[in-house]
């Protein structure tokens, strides 16, 4: 069996799919959003993290960093970036879990066994396992066996995605999925390139693609004041959704927080909130309407 690197396995999720889940977080993505909730995520590599706040100074990273890299200074640690080869034995001799790694080699297998142990909870609740990241298409053939070996143990399989894979890769992953969550961040493609990184052609050829081979799907909005929860945006996805091939999607409307600056700080990145907001109340209102008027249901969080 194959293995790909994982950052977190998440057990009683209610909010990634259908009943009580287990969520499987891949490392790895091709996006990289301004408003990213999972820094850890993009990279594909494993990472360092570090809070300050539970250093107790004893310099044990110190002594154990083969490259030197780890200083103990009146902030804390400092790690030289260009020394560090994120080996985590840093990580390993930390006391308090000052210091840890983001991200871990998982076998098959391994995810199996935790997966199963929470079967009870699926049977009661209709749930299953999702796979989310990141974006888990970008570990395709270790996605594909998992999905396989889920569906061989009829569990129910929903994947988290951007949407920016090939179409053959989708198509494949559609094959032994049972829910897509997918993600429309905007309409407009240059706006999508500003803040994600990417255009968003490709994503949007992808979910028509699902969407005529009759996959159920779930389209996850980043709701961001000053980006996307405009009135022209949000007119434009809505009638883009509603032309979709198919059953009509369910729309989940998730409006934007900063609670990730901290984890931003952790892995010594700068984080800019200047022109994000949380959309208010009443423009969420708004937002449901539009969508109800071209016939699809939205709704806050899932």
């Amino acid at each position: 069996m194959s293995s790909g690197i994982i950052f977190d396995i998440k057990h009683y999720s209610i909010n990634d799919g259908p009943g009580i889940r287990t969520t499987v977080f891949f490392k790895g993505c091709p996006l990289h959003c301004a408003w990213c909730h999972n820094p850890e995520s993009i990279s594909p590599l494993p990472q360092k993290m570090y809070n300050e706040k539970k250093c107790i100074g004893c310099k044990e990273c110190v002594k154990a960093c083969p490259e030197n890299a780890c200083t103990l200074t009146p902030a804390g640690i400092i790690t030289d970036v260009d020394l560090c080869t994120s080996c985590g034995k840093c990580a390993d001799v930390c006391p308090t879990l000052a210091t840890e790694m983001s991200g871990r080699i998982a076998e098959v297998e391994e995810i199996l066994l935790v997966v199963e142990k929470d079967r009870p909870f699926y049977e009661e609740s209709g749930g299953g396992v999702t796979f989310s990241g990141g974006e888990p298409t970008r570990q395709a053939k270790f996605l594909l066996e998992l999905l396989k070996e889920c569906g061989a143990r009829k569990l129910h399989r929903a994947v988290d995605t951007c949407g920016l894979v090939k179409q053959e890769t989708m198509l494949a992953v559609a094959e032994e999925c049972d829910h897509f969550l997918f993600d429309l961040k905007h309409m407009d493609t240059e706006k999508h390139r500003l803040w994600t990184g990417s255009g968003n052609e490709l994503i949007h050829e992808n979910l028509r693609a699902l969407a005529r081979r009759g996959a159920v799907i779930s389209i996850r909005i980043p709701l961001i004041a000053g980006i996307n929860a405009d009135e022209k945006n949000i007119e434009e996805s809505a009638r883009f959704l509603a032309s979709l091939e198919g059953q009509k999607v369910a729309v989940n409307l998730l409006p934007y927080h900063d609670i990730a600056v901290n984890k931003y700080k952790r892995l010594g990145k700068e984080y800019d909130s200047s022109q994000m907001l949380e959309p208010t109340e009443e423009r969420v209102k708004q937002i449901i309407e539009q969508f109800a008027e071209v016939g699809l249901a939205a709704s806050v969080g899932g």
